[in-house]
């Protein structure tokens, strides 16, 4: 076999390698929660610029569509992730990105205090008690990584954890290797089950 047609080969792998495994992350630690009010958790990325920067653009846009795609009444999106240095929030820098430049113009909160993933999950929770489902918007390493904090802090509200819309089929394609690389490394802290079960609800 030659070897241009060994690396075409190599690189088709890569990329179905990378696909799958952020199609398995999105799909995991969801279930399948029916309500009426939703609250979409947008989590923010370092951000020192005085604008959203990619990552948070990306982030935001998934989240919006999240927050959409069931047509849910009420739903609330909320926007976590505290100072980038500037001045300015992270939750605050996507919060205007929305509005401004996405043009949402539905119920918005800010949890602007947070610098971890771990506060992420635990300064959110108070704007999550009275929701019938919750849905955690970023990358889908990322995001899983999120819903096992979750889980660890208060189980109860993991029970209406549904999937977001932040895994699309063709999207970042080319990146979805590095990022699956990436995700190994930061889930290297969760358990076995935290990184393969699934929720089932009725």
């Amino acid at each position: 076999m030659r070897r241009r047609t060994r690396l075409v080969i190599a690189g088709a792998m890569a990329l179905a390698w990378g696909e799958w495994l952020n199609w398995r992350w999105s799909h995991t630690l969801v279930g399948n929660s029916r309500g009426a009010t939703d609250a979409v958790v947008v989590l923010g990325y370092r951000n020192p610029q005085a604008r959203a920067n990619a990552i948070n653009r990306w982030r935001v846009r998934a989240g919006i569509r999240s927050a959409a795609a069931d047509g849910a009444h009420g739903t609330r999106v909320i926007f976590s992730g505290g100072t980038t240095g500037n001045g300015a929030t992270e939750a605050q820098l996507m919060a205007d990105y929305a509005k401004s430049v996405l043009e949402f113009d539905g119920t918005v909160l800010l949890e602007d205090q947070s610098t971890t993933t771990w506060e992420n999950i635990t300064n959110v929770i108070p704007l999550l008690e009275d929701v019938d489902r919750i849905k955690i918007a970023s990358q889908p390493a990322h995001a899983l990584k999120a819903r096992a904090y979750l889980r660890r802090q208060r189980p109860d509200l993991a029970e209406k954890l549904v999937r977001a819309d932040d895994y699309r089929p063709g999207e970042w394609t080319l990146v979805k290797p590095l990022l699956a690389l990436y995700g190994l490394w930061t889930l290297r802290g969760l358990t076995a089950d935290e990184r393969q079960s699934q929720q089932s609800h009725p």
